[in-house]
């Protein structure tokens, strides 16, 4: 990682942080034993909650954060299937690939990667065109369709996990500025960018969530529980960009945030007349959440991500099997949430890949293709044997109950824009 404040003394044993963090429940075929992960996601977690603790106060259990949907969904391992069912891992000509449909239109998305009619389910499809190609071929098609594809790393290198900004703008550790009181506009959804806000209110910021009429977070349609523990608190706003008004107030939005959160490729934002590097150099802290970072223009959601990555458990005989669930998007918002905090108050554009992230994690020596750690039962159940003695697997665990409710869409766009002094469109 980047930046001084992305960066932790070394923690606790790795195999003993996964068991606790309730990722290993998540990990393994779903008639099997849990698996232990490779690398050290959950000790990074631990490490990067610490640092967020010593910079903002607020204290959260990073590992925790990990497996922390499944505690509200009651998601369970399922294999080479994802915890949320949405993604899956399927052999190619030379490999593994992580596929995911999770969008209303990606069942259309993944006939036109086979070349032929899914009808309404596309993984006979996808599985007989993908043991005929490469995962190069993969990479490429998917990126061309707009496909969240990948196929799935070995973990043998780790980037660094946050890109530096535009130039003139690196990001640099500086001294962070107190977060309480700050606007902060998160125009994000789903996972990683909700968790760095919610991270962040709690530390103070006032977030504005921002949504399309066309878009409205997908997060909504998930589990309600969840979806609350988020965004209670935060208002929300719905800003039409095809109009002139509804740039225009998103352009007052941004010019009077502290910090923007958002998700998107960068010429989405220009469609939307916003700049993110004319934002940082006007004292904005830019949170950029995106696959593969700002220049990519290949997309992804957590589960194929991280696989991608090479954050995949491995059967006995070498076979990827998801680790936890969707990982790479909390990892990455807590990884945010440390950074935006740590920003100094001159501006700073964040370029925040998820895959570096996950890679990140694995550690220099990766995770390779070696067979898993698997947890042992004993009567009490399902412990991993750990250098100081057998850990218990942990299950996934809830916070404690949340304040106050999430908004609802656009429940606050009048009043917002008539503090922005913008009329409404």
């Amino acid at each position: 990682m980047t930046g001084a404040c992305a960066h932790a003394a070394p923690g606790a044993d790795p195999a003993a942080d996964w068991a606790r963090s309730g990722v290993v429940a998540l990990t393994g075929r779903a008639g099997g034993p849990p698996l232990v992960p490779p690398g050290r996601a959950a000790s990074v977690a631990g490490e990067l909650a610490a640092r967020f603790a010593a910079v903002t106060g607020v204290r959260v259990d990073g590992a925790r954060l990990l497996s922390e949907r499944a505690a509200f969904t009651g998601h369970r391992r399922r294999g080479a299937v994802s915890a949320g069912g949405a993604c899956r891992l399927l052999p190619t000509a030379d490999g593994w690939a992580a596929v995911s449909c999770a969008r209303p239109d990606d069942v259309a998305l993944l006939g036109a990667l086979a070349g032929e009619d899914p009808g309404e389910d596309p993984w006979p499809a996808v599985t007989r065109w993908l043991r005929g190609h490469t995962g190069a071929d993969l990479a490429q098609r998917a990126a061309m369709l707009g496909v969240a594809a990948a196929p799935v790393g070995c973990g043998a290198v780790a980037p660094a996990a946050v890109r530096p900004g535009a130039p003139g703008q690196p990001h640099s550790p500086g001294a962070p500025r107190p977060l309480e009181g700050l606007l902060l506009a998160d125009f994000s959804a789903l996972w990683a960018g909700p968790l760095c806000a919610r991270l962040l209110g709690l530390a103070g910021a006032r977030v504005v969530k921002v949504e399309t009429p066309w878009r409205p977070d997908g997060a909504r349609r998930g589990n309600a529980a969840f979806y609350r523990l988020l965004h209670a608190g935060h208002r929300c706003v719905v800003l039409d960009p095809r109009t002139s008004g509804g740039r225009d107030a998103m352009a007052a939005l941004v010019h009077a945030a502290d910090i923007v959160i958002e998700s998107s490729r960068p010429r989405a934002l220009a469609r939307f007349g916003l700049d993110a590097e004319a934002a940082a150099a006007a004292g904005t802290t830019w949170v950029s959440i995106t696959a593969h970072g700002r220049a990519s223009d290949r997309v992804g959601f957590g589960d194929d991500v991280a696989a991608g990555s090479g954050l995949v458990a491995r059967d006995p005989d070498g076979s990827p099997l998801f680790c936890g669930d969707a990982i790479a998007d909390p990892l990455t918002g807590l990884t945010a949430a440390v950074l935006a905090a740590c920003a100094p108050a001159g501006g700073a554009l964040l370029d925040i890949s998820m895959s570096d992230v996950a890679a990140a994690a694995l550690g220099p020596a990766g995770g390779g293709a070696q067979p898993s750690v698997a947890a042992r039962h004993d009567r009490h159940g399902w412990v991993v044997d750990t250098a100081a003695g057998p850990v218990a697997v942990a299950r996934p665990w809830r916070r404690s109950r949340v304040a106050g409710d999430a908004a609802a869409t656009g429940e606050h766009t009048a009043e917002v824009l008539a503090e922005l002094g913008v009329r409404a469109a």
